[in-house]
């Protein structure tokens, strides 16, 4: 296991007007009782006062306050950039709806340690809600498949590299952020972290879960905004990936990643879901115009409005 002058650990917390999440994120973070690492709470410009709240009810958290929202890569890179300026301990991003035990997180740790090829090391994730139902055993290259995270576990050696971990609960070395750069602000939402890890990879350095660590994600927090937003950034930023990364194959790329969104508009509009189906026809046009970074209120305006407004 780790010892204490190994210990070092910064963790990096994003909040969205979500006090009451953070919050409690925090409280167990800060009673774990061999790990006592460096917290850094990002408030991406929240509207309701969350930023007031965290400060008050966890004093001893180092709280960024960010005047706008800047996206999960955005507003992450911010608590990357205060981390690193502080020194080379590993960094752990962690969802403030997410949850991970001490002895999980010592787990990765330990395993980070012993591999210095290791990169990014993530845990099984599951569903809060549903212990026994696996969100993901690490993910694959959202431009190359439709369903990105890894849901089958198979026999093996418990330590298994993957294409990306995702960003829910990941822990990287401070050296590959100073190697690779931080989070493509692009982005702003999704698909951030993968593009990383693939960067990363380019530079040698390995994407890896240890199946013997496990974390849980409250989803039914954060399903709000899924049917417009998160759909949104899923289509759009297909094409970013794609542009970065597979140049060579674009045409075809654009051309099945098209085909695939409008065949999914159609099917969610005749579902009854007129809002999600103008989300996707929207990440689609962006993508394919390169209209990338923040678009949450001009999406959800759209989502409002009937389909001639797309454009």
């Amino acid at each position: 296991m780790i010892h204490s002058t190994q210990a070092q650990l910064a963790i990096v917390i994003l909040n969205w007007n979500a006090a009451d999440d953070t919050i409690r994120c925090v409280r167990h973070v800060a009673s774990w009782e061999r790990l006592q690492p460096t917290i850094w709470v990002v408030d991406n410009g929240s509207t309701d006062g969350s930023a007031e709240v965290i400060a008050r009810e966890c004093p001893q958290v180092r709280l960024v306050r960010n005047s706008d929202n800047l996206g999960f890569a955005g507003g992450n890179n911010r608590g990357i950039a205060e981390a690193l300026s502080t020194g080379n301990a590993p960094i752990l991003l962690l969802n403030n709806d997410a949850f991970i035990a001490e002895d999980d997180v010592i787990r990765l740790l330990d395993t980070l340690q012993a591999n210095e090829q290791i990169g990014f090391i993530g845990p099984l994730l599951f569903d809060a809600e549903r212990r026994d139902r696996l969100l993901s055993a690490g993910g694959k290259n959202p431009a190359r498949h439709h369903q990105s995270h890894i849901l089958e576990l198979t026999p093996g050696d418990p330590v298994r590299t993957v294409e990306c971990v995702p960003g829910t609960v990941v822990i990287a070395r401070a050296e590959v952020f100073r190697t690779v750069g931080l989070l493509d602000e692009d982005y702003f939402f999704g698909s951030e972290v993968a593009d990383l890890c693939m960067r990363a990879g380019q530079r040698g350095y390995v994407s890896a879960v240890d199946t013997r660590a496990r974390a849980f994600h409250n989803l039914d927090r954060s399903s709000d905004l899924r049917s417009t937003l998160h759909t949104y950034y899923i289509i759009r930023n297909r094409f970013l990936l794609i542009r970065k990364f597979h140049r060579n194959w674009k045409i075809l790329f654009y051309g099945f990643w098209s085909l695939y969104s409008l065949a999914l508009s159609l099917k969610v509009q005749l579902n009854g879901k007129p809002a999600t189906a103008r989300a996707i026809c929207l990440g689609l046009l962006d993508g394919l115009r390169g209209r990338f970074g923040g678009q949450n209120e001009r999406v959800l305006s759209i989502c409002k409005r009937s389909p001639k407004f797309l454009l």
